[in-house]
């Protein structure tokens, strides 16, 4: 038997599989049994606190109002306030922190027996939310929710006994103003928040370049307000007006060529490219309509109808829309002999804004009547009806800014002059004006973006500069300054990333402002990209 009692002995002491029953308990069961212990402690402490402060508002003890608000509850089982020398305040004057700044309730102006009842309440509408059950007086003593009726009564009670409304009560009053830092005293976080935020990190917006990419002379240019001198067209060819020629500048290459020039008085007074080839358009002063060929460098034919300078053109595939002084505007079919299709006269002034919308459905056009008139076209022909759609009255100045939004081709913007200064955005499904902003300036011309959802605005005096907002919400986000005349005109290249702007300091101004997300440009090169051919894949 010893023998068998030794092999016990000894497998027991071999064997580590079981609990060490034995020695020193290990360091994390020490850490958890001590917070357990302070825990229960602090509640139990808490408990204590909580039931010799409350005094019960249902009617267990009788207390007169008032007798607990200034002074600081008893420990003593008789209830009765501890008895101080007299001539001392029961609560101490608060003083300076020796450091920090924090928030400390004032005790003087507490009521206790009030924030104790508060808080019952609170507790017991949240224990008992859904349960209707039970009779009124029951409710009452088990601190639950009592009926309507009931509650009314307890809330005019207790808004008689404490003479204020308990709901807008609050539990702990703390000082009219926090406790001010000790002489000396340096918030070491006075750094963070004393640092300038840039306008790209707090708006969240992209990296726009404020200076432009390049600026070309531009003498003799005309400074008027109702006329259109410049184009860009979608082979990248800038046309502008400079006195009485017609340059033509090839933006790829740089080459500058002169279409034409006029001799004696007559001067070119706007320029539109046709949507798709070099086909330009010329409104001269004499009031007539002249077609050009760009790369023959030749004029095919002139097309009148106006009596009065021609300010403004619009194609819209193979009609274009002149603008006169005359208040009229003309619809001509540049195939047929008899080119006048329709005569529109929606404006008593001058004519000096026209606009075709993306899908090509609307024709909007600006005057000098500070009208804005929206028509529709014919039956789906490229030419539009002699009555207007719509006409808005609401701008104070002259309108020659006007822009349809791309992916919105039932949203016109318009922008009015010095008297109006103003961006207004219309629906013209229904007619109603969207939006409108002040921009401290006069506008002279609109453009939306292609390749954000930005809107560009030009504007004149005081600053000359142009405007990039973020739409629709219209935060701004940033000024291109440089211009020291006021902005004449703006045209956009074929990919929507440069803003050409003439300004009236006689100088053409490139801004490279919407260059597209070059990440956005590779995936959608990606999935673009052609499949290679069979025939490639066959080779190795």
């Amino acid at each position: 038997m010893s023998q068998f009692n030794y092999l016990n002995e000894l497998n027991n002491i071999i064997t580590m599989d079981g609990e060490l029953t034995k020695g020193p308990a290990p360091r994390w069961q020490k850490k958890m049994d001590l917070s357990a212990a302070s825990s229960s402690f602090n509640a139990s402490s808490m408990n204590t606190s909580r039931q010799k402060l409350s005094v019960s508002f249902n009617g267990q003890q009788t207390v007169p109002p008032g007798t607990l608000s200034g002074k600081t509850p008893s420990k003593k089982p008789g209830g009765g306030s501890s008895t101080k020398k007299e001539g001392k305040s029961q609560t101490p004057s608060q003083k300076q922190p020796s450091g920090g700044d924090r928030f400390i309730p004032n005790r003087t102006t507490t009521d206790f027996d009030l924030g104790h009842y508060m808080v019952k309440q609170n507790e017991a509408r949240k224990e008992t939310e859904g349960d209707g059950s039970g009779e009124d007086g029951q409710q009452q003593q088990n601190g639950t929710n009592p009926s309507p009726k009931n509650a009314e009564r307890i809330k005019i009670l207790s808004e008689a006994v404490k003479g204020c409304d308990i709901s807008n009560k609050r539990i702990l009053s703390y000082q009219t103003k926090a406790p001010a830092a000790p002489e000396g005293h340096m918030n070491p976080l006075k750094v963070v928040y004393s640092v300038k935020t840039p306008m790209s990190t707090k708006s969240g917006s992209r990296f726009i370049p404020n200076a432009p990419e390049r600026i070309l002379d531009a003498p003799d240019i005309i400074n008027d307000y109702y006329l259109n001198l410049m184009d860009w067209s979608g082979d990248n060819v800038v046309a502008v007006a400079l006195g009485s020629s017609v340059y033509l500048w090839n933006a790829a290459s740089g080459n500058i060529e002169v279409l034409y020039e006029n001799e004696g008085g007559d001067h070119a007074c706007a320029l539109s490219w046709i949507q798709e080839g070099h086909i330009l358009a010329v409104g001269t002063s004499t009031g007539t309509v002249e077609l050009w060929d760009c790369e023959q460098m030749k004029r095919l034919r002139i097309m009148d109808g106006h009596s009065g300078r021609v300010g403004v053109l619009a194609w819209n595939s193979y009609v274009v829309c002149s603008g006169s002084r005359d208040g009229s505007i003309v619809n001509h079919d540049v195939r047929t002999r008899d080119h006048n299709v329709a005569t529109l006269r929606g404006h008593s002034q001058e004519v000096c804004g026209l606009k075709w919308s993306s899908d090509g459905k609307h024709l909007a056009s600006g005057g000098n009547d500070n009208l804005v008139n929206v028509w529709s076209t014919a039956n789906g022909a490229p030419h539009t009806t002699t009555d207007p759609l719509y006409a808005f009255n609401q701008h104070q100045a002259a309108v020659r800014a006007l822009a349809w939004c791309p992916w919105q081709p039932n949203t016109l913007a318009t922008g009015g002059g010095t008297a109006d200064r103003c961006i207004k955005f219309w629906n013209v499904s229904n007619g109603q004006l969207l939006n409108s902003v002040d921009t401290k300036s006069q506008v002279c011309g609109l453009l939306f973006s292609k390749n954000y959802k930005e809107l560009i605005s030009a504007h004149g005096y005081v600053n000359n500069q142009l405007t990039i907002w973020k739409y629709p919400s219209m935060n701004k986000q940033i000024d291109l300054l440089g211009h020291t005349g006021r902005v004449l005109q703006i045209a956009m290249s074929p990919d929507g990333s440069t803003v050409m702007s003439a300004g009236a300091d006689e100088t053409l101004r490139l801004w490279n402002c919407f260059q597209p997300d070059p990440l956005l440009s590779k995936k959608e090169k990606s999935v673009t990209r052609e499949k290679p051919s069979l025939l490639k894949q066959s080779i190795r």
